[in-house]
């Protein structure tokens, strides 16, 4: 990946990303659609370009891109002797074949033109091994970094300086690229080339043992160890007086002359270019601060830095030079503000840190010498750094156990029971090493639960008796009030839950609609069917009665008319009634009395109302204030007219959200009633969302007859919490189709100048009218993972509750037959199912003593249950997920479920004496042949770094919520790979024996203990006092893996596949069934079960997922001895583990267990994914609407998904074999197209939307294991 960028104000940078497969992609941010687009493809595979392969097939990596810091081309290595140029557009030159729309945006962002290659091996530019754009040149100077000659450590004495660098001059125009100078002589172990910024230039030449630098007039170099040398005759360079290693470490720059290098053990080098002029004197490194190890790092500004890592969590650090002592606390001080406006509450600044954070957070500073200036005065600098912010990361996956949660409830079944399991993983390496408790569904902590049948909603208010200090969000709840079928319960939120409702005027002969606080959380307001009541705490100081203003506009009868939903903004209140008729009560500040209102633009009209709510934009700065065109100066400057200047002040606006049954949706100012903002079909979901006014589309294709049936039922919106926040929109239909849309602004001047230059002349009103809609306001759709699929009716209880703190989180709940909570955290979703409880009928917050920030709701059931989120889980993430660092590298974990205990192994290095280490390797007749008098007393006293290994038994704390190591068995180091140890519970060893090779996998065959060490599995049964061998097979090579299903074997080898034994206990015979005729570097296998199928799956090397399954009887499997492919597919990363599960039945079926499991499986990229069989019906409407997608939806950066997803051989002959596995993130697509488009598809298919939506809800149903 590189960055375009020409350093203008006025054009946004491009991303270019290089693929694997020859592939360069360009993008670009469009403000039309507020996402990225794709400016330019470039492609260089196919048979036009197969000469540049030169008769290879596999090379050791793909594409390299790199781009000049002008922004004046890009450069991409492709198949290791091509170098791409990429020449940028000029700023305003469009590409051929563009319309007007796509040419106005090519000058808002840096764009390639056109590209051309250059054939290195005609420069003798051999073996390349990194290359950059140097500063400071008029035209493109491009530094390659190569090896004339390659070498290896075993020929170090005789070849040892192969490296060179060799700059060119890029004349883009002539195309030519004549060499302008070069430097010889470099070690062979050069890896990486910096490009040095300004006023220095030059580039910095980064070895394992040294680090040089070159320019065209100058050079110095500094050795890192003993290990560095430099040539003969060659001058000696300068040591450090440390000792350090820079292979395989990531840097970026700090500024114009400090680099900050993080090595692979997470230690933080920062190197200091000492110059005077341009002229570089020498190159200072020292010890920084520690970290995560990182696989890559980049600067932001002038004062962050991101340290991406691929072992543990990535960490956005904010740095400071030159900082006096003083300020630093300040600094420090500071995480507890506001960085972006989006870090408000204290869940987000209490997450646990690791001693990585610690470290780096620490207060101690870093001083060291540095050359700022020019003239040679040095002056000492300070760096201190706070980490800001952090993402989580549960990769590399290399194991994981699935088993009980702490609170699981035994008496759970059916899908609620699936919520008692979570997965225990194995995570990251080295110091990073951590268990991450992963969960897919949310169980809160019950606090305490009362059985209350029939309940349909529940409310809490506050109550201010008058202008209290307490801050909103401290403030605690007041009252309680809960509706059911005929009457109204009130509680006081006080220390305890106390009924008040023979003591308070609320309306409690009947069930309650909506509840909520008016007047600045003074008043109290009450609506129920028939009436409204105002209270003041316990005390109602108004009544009204919903019939006289109905009757008016009705001229129907006197009788009352009901409500069916109300939506509460302060101080209005919005009616929508049983008719599809809404009012608006009033409220004065002054009196804190309410008055009803209806909109005479809503009596005129027929128009049924299907859903309505109210939104309040509230802030220093109102959000759709923006969005209005006359909002913004002409010349373009972001700074709002009606700006009152005290942005301090807390303002707000109310508006209207108005959906009919038509389809359409309106906005409204209130109490105004002017229409700002309509869309016509809005049920539709579409992807952008544009004001209508004045637009008609003639091409609109009419909805079809099953399109007519689809309301929207319920409708909200919302603006977090946040200084760069905007408001979502949210729609929920009749059939359960969730839609969420995020608003933004976009300025489309062409629109206006239409707009304006059809308004007459002399007609202000209508200009002004005009002017006030909210044009420049769109809302673009985004994806939500929400599978309700249930028929909701229109006079349905309100199922979207919007909090803005629970347990420190925001975001809305939204009840039903699958509750799910959609936590808002950096202005991005996260999805998190409730299943433990089934359906939910209605949910609130609550804060009190008792209860901090906490939520009550009401199952069907009939049980009201309060309750805290799980403090020890972290949300933001794709599953709720809780690391345990551990400091060390777990490699295997399993679940002991009789005590609920988790055995782990651990390996931790530790530093020991040389003579030690040759001691324990001369114990095990490891060094027989060594000569003793070669080694000196100076060397033994050197220290060397081994592993140990330890075997750790954790437990969940009931109370704490933390885990706790019950038991801790060292493991010596001989043990490390040659000996097996059964061990019980209590720590004391049974049995022990020596084995012949590294054990790579055990299994349980029949009461049978089944090792595998090497090239060799033995059955051993366990006598009672001792292990003893009855059965044996030699594998090929290495068995990487065993699986076992009644008495048949499974195992895969590191290069020969799969192999499928039997095990018969009369004969004590291993016999092989079959096996994969192919070369196969496995990493994971296991069996698939399809009722009475048994399939086998396996994953290779080359990230790729194979099902293969025995069939004796068939032509193809040479009488039984083949293995035939079932189904094959390149998931994209490698898979390290397979654990079977059962699947849940269709929703219907009596029985709650079926013979069909699925593959839950684990990447080392830390994704979790799942695998499963599905019916033969089914799967062939599935794999048509798979076929049609790949041409509906629009392919990400120019990637073509059915491309993507073909086996991967990697230049290796192989046959392709059956495609019988569906993409389910494909097909996750079809619930983002618009409606027209699905209904379309589902058409062609010969289907239905909705046969097709119940499809998925089954599958993700069947497949909801956590």
């Amino acid at each position: 990946m590189a960055v375009l960028s020409d350093g203008a104000e006025n054009r946004r940078d491009s991303i270019a990303l290089a693929f694997r497969d020859t592939k360069i992609t360009c993008l670009e941010f469009d403000d039309a659609i507020h996402g990225l687009r794709t400016s330019s493809m470039h492609c260089f595979e196919g048979p036009e370009w197969q000469h540049l392969k030169r008769g290879r097939e596999s090379f050791a990596w793909g594409p390299v891109i790199k781009s000049d810091p002008l922004g004046r081309c890009g450069a991409a290595l492709i198949y290791g002797l091509q170098m791409a140029i990429l020449k940028a557009a000029q700023v305003g030159q469009s590409l051929v074949g563009e319309d007007e729309p796509t040419r106005a945006l090519s000058s808002s962002a840096v764009r390639v033109e056109s590209s051309y290659l250059i054939d290195l091996r005609a420069l003798e530019t051999n073996h390349v091994k990194d290359f950059t754009f140097v500063h400071g040149y008029i035209e493109p100077v491009l530094v390659i970094l190569h090896e004339r000659e390659p070498t290896w450590a075993g020929r170090i004495s005789s070849k040892h300086h192969t490296c060179m660098i060799s700059a060119f001059s890029i004349s883009m125009t002539l195309k030519q690229h004549p060499v302008i100078w070069s430097a010889a002589n470099l070690p062979h172990d050069a890896y990486q080339i910096l490009s040095v910024p300004p006023p220095i230039s030059g580039v910095l030449v980064v070895c394992a043992n040294s680090i040089h630098y070159h320019s065209q007039s100058t050079s110095c170099s500094l050795a890192l160890n003993s290990f560095s040398s430099q040539p003969d005759g060659s001058p000696e360079i300068p040591k450090l007086n440390f000792h350090v290693e820079l292979d395989a470490a990531k840097a970026t720059w700090l500024s114009n002359d400090i680099v900050m290098f993080s090595t692979k053990t997470g230690e933080m080098l920062l190197l200091t270019v000492v110059y005077d002029g341009r002229t570089v004197r020498r190159l200072d490194l020292m010890k920084s601060k520690a970290s995560v190890i990182s696989s890559g790092a980049t600067t932001i500004g002038s004062s962050f830095f991101f340290l991406g890592s691929r072992l543990g969590d990535s960490l956005l650090v904010q740095f400071s030079c030159g900082v006096a002592t003083s300020v630093l606390p300040d600094l420090i001080d500071e995480r507890s503000g506001d960085i972006e406006g989006d870090l408000p509450f204290p869940k987000r600044l209490k997450r646990v840190p690791s001693d990585v954070l610690q470290d780096v957070t620490s207060v101690e500073e870093l001083s060291f010498q540095n050359n700022m200036l020019p003239n040679s005065i040095e002056s000492a600098q300070k760096i201190s750094y706070v980490v800001r912010d952090k993402l989580i990361n549960v990769g590399p996956l290399k194991d994981f156990s699935y088993g009980l949660r702490v609170n699981a409830d035994a008496n759970a079944t059916g899908n609620a029971k699936q919520s008692n399991y979570e997965l225990v993983c194995c995570s990251g390496h080295g110091k990073n090493g951590a268990l991450s408790v992963l969960q897919q569904s949310i169980r809160p902590d019950l606090i305490t639960e009362v059985e209350l049948p029939s309940c349909r909603g529940i409310w809490t208010v506050y109550y201010k008796s008058s202008r209290a200090h307490t801050s909103e969000d401290n403030e605690y709840h007041a009252y309680l009030i809960i509706s059911l079928e005929s009457r109204t319960m009130v509680l006081e939120t006080g220390d305890d839950l106390g009924e008040v409702t023979e003591t308070v005027d609320y309306y409690v002969q009947g069930a309650t609609i909506a509840a909520g606080n008016l007047f600045g959380r003074r008043r109290v307001i009450q609506v129920y069917a028939t009436g409204a009541r105002v209270l003041d705490g316990s005390f109602m100081t108004q009544e009204l009665n919903f019939t006289a203003h109905s009757s008016e506009s009705s001229s129907s009868s006197s009788e009352p008319l009901g409500v069916a939903s109300a939506s509460i903004a302060d101080p209005y209140v919005l009616l929508k009634m049983v008719d599809g008729t809404v009012q608006l009560l009033v409220g004065d500040h002054s009196t804190c009395a309410l008055s009803i209102s209806v909109p005479s633009i809503f009596t005129s009209s027929s128009e049924k109302i299907s859903a309505c709510t109210l939104y309040c934009d509230r802030g220093p700065e109102p959000w759709l204030r923006k969005t209005r065109s006359d909002a913004w100066l002409s010349s373009g400057i972001a700074e709002p007219i009606d700006g009152s200047g005290s942005s301090s002040q807390e303002q707000s606006d109310i508006y209207c959200i108005i959906c009919y049954e038509s389809g359409k949706l309106e906005i409204f100012e209130v109490p105004s009633f002017r229409c700002v903002f309509s869309v016509e079909s809005f049920f539709s979901g579409e992807a952008l969302l544009v004001d209508s006014k004045g637009r008609h589309d003639d091409t609109k294709v009419s909805l079809k007859k099953e399109a007519d049936s689809i309301r929207v039922v319920e409708l909200a919106m919302h603006r977090w919490s946040g200084q760069f926040s905007r408001p979502f929109l949210f729609g929920l239909l009749n059939d359960g189709t969730f839609l969420c849309y995020h608003a933004f602004c976009y300025e489309d001047s062409e629109s206006n100048v239409k707009d304006n230059s059809f308004s007459p002349a002399g007609s202000v009103d209508l200009a002004s009218a005009s002017d006030s809609r909210l044009k420049n306001l769109r809302f673009h759709r985004i994806s939500v993972d929400i599978t309700l699929r249930e028929d909701i009716s229109s006079l349905a209880r309100p199922r979207i509750t919007i909090f803005n703190n629970v347990g420190g989180y925001e975001g809305l709940f939204l009840s039903g037959t699958r509750p799910v909570w959609v936590m808002v955290c950096r202005q991005r979703f996260r999805v998190h199912p409730q299943l433990c409880d089934g359906p939910i009928e209605a949910f609130t917050v609550l804060h009190n003593v008792n209860c901090c920030h906490g939520l009550i709701y009401v199952t069907s059931q009939g049980f009201l249950k309060i309750c805290q989120l799980p403090e020890a889980y972290n949300y933001d993430n794709y599953w709720p997920v809780q690391k345990i660092p551990l400091h060390g590298t777990p490699h295997q974990v399993t679940y002991y479920a009789e005590q609920s205990l988790y055995p782990l192994i651990v390996s931790v290095p530790v530093v020991r004496p040389l003579n030690q280490v040759l001691s324990i390797m001369a114990d095990q007749d490891l060094v027989h042949h060594m000569d003793n008098d070669a080694t000196s007393a100076d060397d033994l006293q050197k220290t060397y770094t081994v592993e140990e290994f330890e075997v750790r038994v954790l437990e969940l704390e009931k109370p704490s919520g933390r885990w706790e190591t019950r038991s801790t068995i060292p493991m010596q180091s001989f043990e490390n790979a040659l000996t097996v140890r059964i061990v019980t519970l209590h720590v004391t060893e049974v049995y022990s024996k020596e084995s012949k090779g590294a054990v790579s996998a055990v299994a349980s065959l029949q009461g049978h203990l089944l090792i595998a060490a090497g090239p060799k599995i033995t059955l051993s049964k366990w006598t009672g006092s001792e292990l003893t061998a009855v059965a044996f097979y030699d594998a090929p090579l290495h068995v990487v893996s065993l699986n076992i299903v009644k008495n048949f074997v499974l195992f895969g080898d590191i290069h020969k596949s799969v192999y499928f034994l039997s095990w018969k206990e009369q004969g004590s015979q291993l016999t092989l069934l079959a096996k994969d005729f192919g070369s196969l570097d496995c990493f994971a296998t296991e069996f698939l079960i399809d009722g009475s199928t048994l399939n086998l799956a396996v994953s290779d090397s080359d990230k790729n997922l194979q099902i293969f399954y025995y069939a004796p009887k068939m032509v193809e499997s040479w009488k039984g001895q083949k293995l035939l492919s079932r189904a094959e597919f390149h998931v994209g990363a490698h898979l390290t583990k397979f654990m079977r599960l059962q699947m849940l039945p269709a929703p219907g079926l009596a029985s709650e267990k079926t013979n069909r499991f699925a593959l839950l499986f684990g990447t080392l990229d830390g994704g979790i994914g799942c695998i499963a069989p599905i019916d033969e019906l089914t799967f062939r409407r599935l794999q048509s609407l798979q076929r049609k997608l790949v041409d509906a939806v629009p392919h990400v950066c120019g990637l073509n998904p059915r491309s993507f997803r073909q086996f991967k051989s990697n230049g290796k002959a192989h046959r392709p074999g059956p495609d019988n596995i569906i993409d389910f993130e494909l097909l996750a697509h079809y619930e983002m197209l618009s409606l027209e488009e699905q209904l379309d598809i589902a058409q062609q298919i010969g289907t239905t939307r909705a046969q097709i939506l119940s499809n998925f809800a089954d599958i993700s149903l069947g497949t909801s294991f956590l």
